[in-house]
């Protein structure tokens, strides 16, 4: 089958910028009133806006890395909301002998600590000179995108991407077990989400890859959602109190991650197949 042609790389790259760029700044008042789910989205919207700008290379470094300190900014917060989320929902289903109510008091009790805590650095970092400076620009790269000469045809900075994303795939299973292949396997998942976006860049022709990509990203990121998970209930089991329950929440997240890498090779099969944009 003919591969359909795509338009050139930087009309797509400079439709995704404005795109990305319009989506980011409609949703400050929303992140400001600290609505359900608006920090995810913003964080979204600065890694779609990263994966555009990084294939302009380094005439584009610049805003590449102020979207990153602004997704850093918001990650604090947006990263307690959802683990405590999930452990809270996990508690409330253990049994009896766990003391399910009263140990999901306590997660949600410390998820809300931690994100009081951060939430003021999300504030900070919208009302910054900084963040001001990084919607200028990109509302100037919207209205006068850089030229696309010289760039690679999308395609072929796609299949960049999936081969990235191998070598850390394979990277992965060649670690030691533990804190090694947790941390390839979290590379992994950057790779594939880089992937994905420059998949989405490409639109309807390349939806398949895109798909598969999408899929290889969300069982890295149950597998990385059980490391952090496990991290935390290391530190409130330390802490003191529920030891017992917190021990069966742990025990589960071990589970979730055997689980995610059991499923890796099957995933990883069908993403890894040379993309074919119809």
């Amino acid at each position: 089958m003919s591969h359909k042609a795509l338009p050139a790389t930087g009309e797509l790259l400079a439709a995704r910028i404005a795109e990305q760029a319009e989506v980011l700044a409609g949703l400050e008042p929303a992140v400001r009133a600290d609505e359900p789910d608006a920090v995810h989205q913003m964080r979204v919207a600065c890694r779609r806006l990263r994966s555009a700008l990084r294939a302009y290379g380094p005439p584009l470094a610049a805003p590449e890395r102020e979207l990153k300190w602004l997704g850093s900014v918001l990650g604090g917060a947006r990263d307690c909301e959802v683990l405590g989320a999930l452990l809270t929902e996990r508690a409330r289903e253990l049994p009896p002998e766990c003391e399910p109510e009263e140990l999901a008091a306590r997660i949600t009790e410390w998820s809300h600590e931690r994100y009081v805590r951060a939430w003021p650095q999300v504030l900070e970092g919208l009302d910054s000179p900084r963040y001001r400076a990084l919607l200028a620009t990109l509302r100037e790269l919207a209205a006068d995108p850089p030229s696309g000469k010289g760039l690679p045809p999308l395609r072929k900075l796609i299949r960049r991407a999936q081969r990235r994303t191998a070598a850390r795939i394979k990277a992965a299973r060649r670690a030691a077990p533990g804190v090694e292949t947790d941390r390839e396997l979290h590379e992994a998942r950057k790779a594939a989400k880089w992937a994905r976006y420059l998949g989405e860049t490409a639109g309807r022709p390349a939806r398949r890859f895109t798909a598969r990509m999408k899929a290889l990203q969300e069982v890295l990121g149950t597998h990385q959602d059980a490391v952090v998970a496990r991290e935390a209930l290391y530190e409130l089991g330390r802490a003191g109190g529920h030891g017992f329950g917190y021990g069966v929440l742990y025990g589960e997240q071990l589970a979730v991650a055997e689980r995610a890498r059991e499923q890796l090779p099957e995933v990883w099969r069908r993403a890894k197949k040379p993309p074919r944009f119809r």
